[in-house]
């Protein structure tokens, strides 16, 4: 099944052929690449009203998945530990394919990150953790998409969508500057949620590795390695940030 695309989601935007999602993601390397260097000679922009919609729109997208998935999910009865892709045209397995879209759609809409961050001359924030999660993610969710939009990768989205919520909340508070730091206590707690995701996705990925389950293994022997180098960074990056920054 993994080697055949789905009919259903093969014809939908940035899905057909993995050109546009290629397209996307050189150009989005190239922002990386030269953007600080165009930036050197300008002021940063003022971007406190955008970056505060773009967030908050994020954080209504984000709400919409969850449910999306949550809802889709609890309808059709599925299961935790072994969920196949439903490939038929009926309502909720064409209501998860596309919200399976919509969340891989996201991703593309989240490179803007990095662009604002660029654009507010904050550079030093776009590390290599930040530009590898926001690029690799395209291209996992593209196939994701392309082969298997729902199954088992609904759990994937669902968490995701959900820690995505508070992460979005974060940084629209944070966009209204430096009288709301007082109020952004919890930063350390939203990398500790994101950790925990990471440990919960790939709990669900290998259980399947050792049950039969008509899931492609494939798709999640992949998950689950490249959930284990996101726990890796972000672990480097919670010491970094709060045990040894404090000290």
């Amino acid at each position: 099944v993994f080697c055949f695309p789905d009919p259903r989601t093969d014809p939908w935007p940035l899905v057909y052929s993995p050109i546009p999602v290629t397209l996307v993601f050189t150009s989005y390397l190239f922002v990386v690449a030269l953007g600080p260097s165009c930036m050197r000679q300008r002021r940063q922009l003022e971007l406190r009203a955008p970056l505060l919609i773009y967030n908050l729109a994020m954080v209504a997208l984000s709400s919409y998945m969850f449910y999306e998935f949550l809802v889709t999910s609890f309808l059709a009865n599925y299961s935790y530990l072994c969920q196949p892709v439903d490939y038929t045209r009926s309502e909720l397995g064409m209501r998860m394919a596309r919200v399976c879209w919509w969340f891989f759609f996201s991703k593309v809409i989240e490179l803007l990150d990095t662009v604002f961050l660029i654009l507010c001359k904050k550079q030093e924030q776009v590390t290599f953790l930040h530009v590898y999660h926001h690029g690799s993610m395209l291209f996992n969710w593209w196939s994701g998409v392309k082969y298997v939009p729902g199954g088992q990768a609904f759990f994937i989205g669902m968490l995701n969508s959900f820690v995505h919520i508070f992460m979005y909340a974060y940084y629209a508070l944070a966009s209204l500057g430096p009288r709301m730091r007082r109020h952004l206590w919890w930063k350390r707690y939203l990398t500790i949620l994101q950790l925990c995701q990471f440990v919960a996705i790939a709990a669900h990925s290998s259980y399947n590795l050792f049950t039969e389950c008509p899931f492609p293994d494939g798709f999640n022997i992949a998950v689950f390695l490249y959930v284990l180098s996101l726990l890796a960074l972000f672990l480097h990056f919670y010491y970094r940030t709060y045990v040894r920054g404090k000290r």
